[in-house]
């Protein structure tokens, strides 16, 4: 970070979208929307799983729950900044905000990626081992099931990011990015960049990959063991139940993969940014709708409540 002569990167300029000020405006708009129908959204859920004395006792809800309020953290760490940066076209951000918004991210995204694995678990003891279920998958394991989830999401990161701070920036300092990400801000860093490169790239395959393996796995063993089972209807509910698991699964990982996981080539930042919206905004909007506001049990819990507070 520092240089020879005593001059210091101090602060990036995010480039963000490029565009000109009316479609700013609408970005501005469009975005602003988005991020408070995605908090009303998640809010709703964690109020249902809070408030519903049958929900609160489920550990598919549960983690769902707790899953809600990891998107609302999630989309808080970018969609704000997007805003700040549509309002204000300097995106001018100093270098300790910028690996803070590079930690936090990058730490609610490895989050996510545990939380898909632990609710994959769930699903697996819940469908393939139903007798053992209760007793497995109990409160207090479903607790700590979760609270690992958070610790291990926080803790991957430190190094990587630790590391590449530690590098030294000559200028320019322009990043071509929505937000502060680790390509682009290695990009900006003098060689030489010694180790800071690769172990950003292991960890980042190591969690990923690592966990869509998990899913993917235990998914597998899931479909196999309902397309054994022999009542129909209660297939087809599982099935329902899955479906609505690998769409989100699928969203997140396909979306993080086009970023991270493929080779870098040129006059890809279009499409970076672009992807980059998709996993950071759209996606958790997507979510609530996917996973818990077309399910029955949410949907009764609602009515509960509704009719709860008519009644008052």
């Amino acid at each position: 970070m520092e240089l020879e002569n005593g001059t210091r990167v101090q602060k990036f300029i995010l480039l963000g979208f490029g565009v000109g000020q009316q479609e700013r405006f609408l970005l501005l708009v469009f975005f602003g929307i988005l991020y408070v129908v995605t908090l009303a959204e998640n809010l709703t859920i964690i109020t249902l799983v809070v408030l519903d004395t049958h929900l609160s006792r489920l550990p598919m809800y549960i983690l769902l729950g707790n899953f809600s309020w990891l998107e609302i953290c999630y989309v808080s760490a970018t969609v704000p900044r997007m805003l700040f940066d549509l309002t204000f076209p300097y995106g001018i951000i100093s270098f300790s905000d910028c690996f803070l918004q590079f930690y936090i991210f990058f730490s609610l995204g490895s989050t996510e990626c545990f939380f898909l694995s632990a609710m994959a678990l769930d699903r697996y003891l819940a469908i393939c081992h139903p007798l053992r279920y209760p007793q497995t998958m109990s409160q207090d394991f479903c607790c700590s099931l979760m609270v690992t989830c958070w610790i291990l999401g926080f803790l991957w990161h430190i190094f990587p990011v630790v590391l590449i701070s530690k590098l030294s920036f000559c200028g320019p300092n322009i990043i071509d990015h929505l937000l502060c990400d680790p390509g682009p801000i290695l990009s900006l860093a003098c060689p030489p960049l010694g180790i800071a490169p690769k172990v950003c790239e292991i960890f980042m395959n190591a969690v990923v990959l690592g966990n869509a393996f998990f899913v993917v796995l235990s998914y597998s063993v899931v479909m196999l063991t309902l397309l054994k089972a022999s009542f129909h209807g209660t297939r087809r509910k599982a099935f329902s139940t899955i479906s609505f698991h690998l769409v989100v699964v699928t969203l997140f990982y396909g979306s993080v993969a086009a970023v991270y996981l493929t080779p870098a080539g040129e006059n890809q930042s279009e499409l970076t940014k672009a992807v980059t919206v998709f996993y950071t905004a759209i996606t958790p909007f997507l979510n609530p709708l996917i996973y818990s506001l077309r399910n029955d049990q949410v949907k009764e819990a609602f009515l509960r409540l509704l009719r709860r507070k008519i009644s008052m």
